[in-house]
Order: C-alpha cells, then structure tokens, then sequence
C-alpha cells in the first residue's frame, strides 16, 4: 500500500501536482487567466479614469475648447445640409453651385491649405497646375453666366415655361385626357 500511495501522491498531491503541471503546459490555468484579465482591466480603467480628471481651468479656456470643437460639426453638417437644399430647392443649389464654379482654382487651394493646416495635414501646389487652373476658372466665366441665365428661365414662376410653342401634336397631346387602366377596370367592375 505505500508504493501505491507514493506514486499517487506524487501524480495528484502533494506540492507539486504532474498532471496539472503538464496540463497547465498545453492550457492556460482559467482561474490564473482570469486574475490576469482583472489586473489588466483594472490597470486600464485607473489609467482611462486619470485622463479625465483635469485640472479647473478659466473661461477663457473652456471657450477655447469649445470653439476648436466647431470645425469638424460644422463641416458636416454643413455638407449634409448642401444635400438636403440640392433636395429641396434645387434651382437655388444649382445657382449657387455655379457661383461656386467660378471661384479661382488658388482660392480653392488656398481654402484647402487652411483646412488641413487646421487639422494637421500638409498640403503641397505644384506651379504649373497653378496657373493652369486659374486661366481655366476665368475662361469658365461666359459659361456659368449663360448656364446662370437658364436656370432661371427653368423657375416655375417664369413666363410661358410650359408652353408647347409650335409643336401642335404635343398641344394636342396636353389638353387631351389619357387613359387610366387602374380607373377603367375599376368602373367596369362597378357596373
């Protein structure tokens, strides 16, 4: 009996357990895994929670937070807004967006500069692009002022906007009633 007990104790007890050692060597000890992960979370959440605690500050400070808040907000929203004004009043989108067109090409540049310099980025011009794109915007002027002009000949309030002119099939075409399938079966079926 105390060879049986010597062998098994040192399988399954003692201090050192062999088949939990071995096991431990192919699968992580979930009770020890478990320790680790809450350590680790814990690490993670005081060092989360020390971000936030921030010295007061003054007004001025605050204010200056807020407004370096604004760009970003207001970018969007406002380019979701030109979508929903292209929906809802497109002529008045259209104008504006050819007004848009004849804004210079180093206005645009210029523009862009100043929003990545904003948010961090680097923005480099080519000079021979530069130039080009100028001469293109001014030779645009004579287009976006003809394209300006029948735009608003489109508005509804416009003088003969539906006129047919001198096409006498499409005046005929317009004062005529047309078929209804959908009514037609209706009323057939109501007699």
């Amino acid at each position: 009996m105390g060879l049986i007990e010597r062998v098994l104790t040192v399988v399954f007890g003692g201090q050192n357990n062999v088949v939990r050692d071995t096991v431990e060597v192919f699968r992580e000890n979930a009770e020890a895994g478990a320790q680790r992960s809450a350590g680790v979370q814990g690490q993670a959440m005081t060092q989360y929670g020390a971000e936030f605690l921030v010295p007061r500050r003054g007004g001025f400070d605050r204010f200056m937070d807020g407004l370096n808040r604004l760009p970003r907000p207001a970018l969007a929203l406002g380019t979701l807004g030109l979508f929903v004004s292209a929906m809802v009043e497109p002529l008045w989108f259209a104008e504006r967006m050819q007004g848009i067109a004849l804004v210079p090409e180093p206005l645009w540049w210029l523009l862009g500069v100043i929003v990545s310099f904003y948010f961090g980025a680097r923005h480099q011009v080519k000079a021979q692009d530069f130039q080009r794109e100028i001469v293109s915007s001014v030779s645009r002027v004579p287009e976006v002022l003809r394209n300006i002009g029948e735009i608003r000949a489109l508005r509804s309030d416009s003088v003969a906007v539906a006129d047919t002119a001198p096409d006498a099939a499409l005046l005929a075409g317009t004062t005529e009633p047309t078929g209804n399938a959908a009514l037609d079966a209706w009323q057939q079926s109501r007699r």
